[in-house]
């Protein structure tokens, strides 16, 4: 279906159909937007458990088959996505098709290939670390020797959530993980201050907005606390970091939303670490604080409607994940949480828990950042493990506020 049929269909007074491929707890919050702006929203998931197959139209069907894609195609006027690992070959299909999908194929192979999106951006002259492709132990070698151990060995497809990236102390460390036989690309290992990521959303007529920057604390590769704003930051550098996420997307032709995750280095000048190009999970704040959340934003920007504000509806905001622990019942812990202090908001995801797996958030509004952080970590915690204090080691290191 090509732009102009859709925007007959919706001149017709038929609501438009938006359809996202993937139904995991970023297509379940979609869905919820999706019913303020009065919007049909469908989801094509693998099982009809999945987080968002449990509240939303739901097709099954396998991601990875251009049958599947196209017949769910066939009831939608936008296809859009909740992961990046549809095939390109699919999403080309679908667009020679006539389909319209945003983000596009050209744009998304940037987020499906690390070596593609690291030589582009580069190209575009955009602050990066130091990478080569690395098919062999000398090839790491010989990067080592150039940058020094430790280096930093990804999957060039594949990765998300700490998966698919190894820090590497000596040759003997990159065997192992070459002995894999997974196409590998090798990074200088950064030594930076604090993660940072910015959010934006643009649509096909060009219109963009930003987020403020945020920063995203990490354990073991998953992210576990979002700070919005990023405390610390000077203006110009957050103006600096707004406008690199505005021209990423231009440059990259990017519709929908595109998050950037950062390094902040030593120097205080940023390096681009990652990109997605859909809701993302430093962006769950956004839900309660934000004007427009970032699912509301996607779903304007991929249907070409005017984007929303994008500004701060508290001074400062702090979203926790829940990570699963030992016990399933997360209910039963939820009468708590809700009680001891009513002004936090959470979201459950509907997914069974697992250790470690993001099962939900916690998100807390207000002035004071310490308050905010200790009101959302306690319920998380709670949460997770039927005690306000972490079941772990807190997470503590460079970049975190006192």
């Amino acid at each position: 279906m090509n732009h102009q049929q859709t925007h007959q269909n919706h001149a017709a007074g038929r609501p438009p159909v938006v359809g996202m491929v993937g139904a995991g707890q970023l297509a379940r919050m979609t869905a919820a937007a999706a019913i303020g702006l009065g919007i049909r929203f469908r989801v094509l998931a693998a099982a009809p458990d999945e987080s968002a197959a449990q509240v939303a139209d739901t097709m099954l069907g396998d991601y990875r088959s251009t049958d599947d894609l196209m017949t769910f195609a066939a009831g939608c006027d936008v296809i859009t996505f909740d992961h990046e690992h549809v095939p390109q070959a699919q999403v080309r299909a679908l667009e020679q098709a006539g389909h319209v999908v945003w983000p596009s194929a050209a744009a998304l192979r940037f987020t499906q290939d690390k070596l593609e999106m690291r030589s582009r951006l580069t190209q575009l002259g955009v602050p990066c670390p130091k990478f080569e492709p690395a098919d062999s132990v000398a090839d790491v070698v010989a990067f080592a020797g150039r940058t020094g151990w430790p280096v930093v060995l990804k999957a060039v497809a594949g990765g998300y959530d700490g998966r698919g990236v190894w820090v590497c102390e000596d040759p003997a460390a990159a065997a192992e993980v070459l002995s894999h036989g997974l196409p590998l690309l090798v990074e200088e290992y950064v030594p930076f201050e604090r993660e940072l990521a910015i959010l934006v959303a643009r649509s096909p007529s060009g219109h963009g907005v930003v987020y403020p920057v945020v920063q995203s604390v990490q354990r073991d590769g998953i992210c576990v606390e979002v700070l919005a704003p990023a405390p610390r930051l000077s203006a110009e550098t957050a103006v600096a970091a707004q406008r690199l996420g505005l021209e990423l997307a231009r440059d990259l032709d990017v519709i929908g939303l595109l998050a950037v995750e950062l390094f902040e280095t030593r120097r205080g000048g940023l390096l681009v670490n990652e990109l997605a190009m859909r809701p993302h999970n430093t962006g769950h704040w956004t839900i309660e604080g934000a004007r427009t959340s970032q699912f509301e934003q996607h779903l304007r920007a991929v249907l070409n409607w005017p984007l929303g504000s994008p500004a701060m509806a508290a001074p400062a905001a702090v979203m926790a994940n829940v990570l699963g622990g030992t016990d399933p019942d997360l209910h039963g812990k939820l009468n708590h949480v809700m009680a001891a202090d009513t002004a936090l908001k959470v979201q459950l995801y509907g997914k069974p828990v697992r250790p470690g797996r993001k099962v939900g958030h916690v998100t807390a509004l207000g002035g004071d950042l310490a308050s905010l952080r200790d009101r959302a970590a306690r319920a998380a915690n709670y949460l997770a493990t039927g005690s306000e204090e972490p079941a772990a080691e807190p997470v503590t290191g460079a970049g975190l506020p006192s």
